[in-house]
């Protein structure tokens, strides 16, 4: 598989089925589309003899699908229809059929990195024929007549209509490729990295996926975690998509920024005060050098982007941060007591909310503490992991779950509902399956 593929989506003939039929039921499509064919001039022409066609009825059409593998889509409906107009013997007529259309659809990729069907091959045959006149008015030599006409008629007459209904799922197509925000960030677009490909079963989309920061810069994609190289198995019953740690981590990275906090005793609830006094007890051989009893702040910053590794039997975060320790005074540009290299190993939890996908972190225990410089010189940093790790998990922690709970958009993609996906991690990827109700 393409090193670059970042999601995987895969749907079945279900999934097809009710794409099309709303779209032919959307404003009317249907009706239209019958009314604009029996007005077109070579339509009048091959029914020379009646005039003024309409359509009086038209039948939801009885649809079936099948998937082409390596090509498409075959697609084959019954189509029942009433067309009215006046009679070449006088009077009102009207002509009752039954018809089946078969077509072959041809799916590939547009220049916007869009699915995209074209019609390859249309066919029509007549399978039933009735007028509203007495057959006595309709000699079997004219009733024959008028089925030729019908036949050679009805590929003029529904087959432009195909293009028309693959025209209206290819709208349903591009919704895929929209922008759509990434919190306040920036944006997020998914696009299709390599042709569609079909098999007997279902359809499977290669996605790339496209971050933008607010100020235009696109997000660089960690190069240090494998690919998503093998997918696992997919059931008839479900759409599934999944998403490679590779990207998820580069959502992260691009939500980074807000991840920066600054603490102070105000922000802190519950824990031992944090003024230079504190530092005191942890840590007493720089007691004698630091100012008493005064206010303290800590910056927690992010230095390097966010890895996030996912497994079938559990998820987690790297954050790699630094802790500033300053006094709280008035001077525009302070200069920190000391910093500390913070690396932690925060569990993950993926849930689906508004159809985005979000996640929760929680720290069971920080990876590593280390003095990285100070100005009140060395010393042992190890009492100060304690306090560290309880600020992280009571302030730092809850401050990034509140950016990461405005989630991660999904591929909109036919209408599929993620909020019913139930959720699994694989080797490297997130796996969603969402559940396919029959039509």
């Amino acid at each position: 598989m393409d090193r670059r593929v970042l999601g995987h989506l895969a749907f079945g003939v279900i999934e097809e089925h009710k794409a099309i039929s709303t779209a032919l039921n959307e404003n009317g499509a249907l009706q239209k589309m019958a009314e604009e064919a029996v007005k077109k001039k070579s339509s009048a022409k091959a029914m020379k003899g009646i005039s003024g066609m309409k359509v009086k009825d038209l039948r939801p059409p009885v649809m079936s699908l099948a998937l082409s593998p390596g090509s498409g889509l075959f697609m084959a409906l019954l189509i029942q229809m009433t067309v009215a107009g006046k009679s070449f013997i006088g009077g009102d007529m009207e002509i009752t059929m039954a018809a089946n259309l078969t077509a072959n659809g041809q799916l590939g990729q547009d220049t916007t990195g869009s699915p995209h069907l074209s019609c390859r091959s249309c066919h029509t045959t007549l399978v039933s024929v009735r007028t509203n006149l007495p057959s006595s008015m309709l000699p079997k030599v004219v009733n024959k007549f008028l089925e030729q006409t019908l036949q050679r008629m009805l590929p003029r007459l529904l087959c432009p209509n195909v293009d028309t209904v693959l025209n209206l799922l290819n709208a349903k197509f591009t919704t895929m490729t929209a922008e759509m925000p990434l919190g306040t960030a920036g944006t997020l677009q998914y696009a299709l990295l390599n042709p569609p490909v079909t098999s007997e079963a279902f359809i499977e989309l290669d996605l790339e996926t496209i971050l933008h920061l607010k100020e235009g810069k696109e997000v660089d994609l960690p190069t240090d975690q494998p690919p998503l190289a093998s997918l696992p198995a997919k059931s008839d019953a479900v759409t599934q998509l999944i998403l490679s740690a590779n990207f998820l981590s580069a959502a992260l990275s691009a939500l980074q920024p807000p991840f920066s906090l600054e603490i102070s005793n105000d922000t802190v609830l519950g824990l031992p005060p944090l003024v230079t006094t504190t530092l005191g007890v942890l840590i007493p051989e720089v007691t004698e050098v630091l100012p008493p009893s005064q206010p303290l702040v800590i910056e927690m910053l992010e230095v390097k982007a966010p890895v996030l590794t996912i497994t079938p039997n559990g998820s987690f975060v790297q954050l790699f941060s630094t802790a500033k320790f300053w006094v709280s005074s008035s001077d525009p540009a302070p200069q920190p007591l000391f910093v500390l290299d913070v690396h932690s190993d925060l569990e993950v939890q993926f849930a689906i909310a508004e159809e985005k996908l979000q996640l929760s972190l929680a720290l069971p225990s920080l990876s590593r503490v280390a003095l990285a410089s100070s100005s009140l010189g060395t010393f042992d940093e190890l009492p100060l992991k304690g306090l560290v790790a309880d600020i992280i998990q009571e302030v730092y922690v809850p401050s990034i779950n509140r950016v990461l709970c405005k989630g991660i958009p999904l591929p909109n993609l036919l209408d599929i509902t993620y909020g019913r996906a139930n959720l699994r991690g694989a080797q490297d990827a997130l796996v969603l399956d969402v559940p396919v109700a029959e039509t």
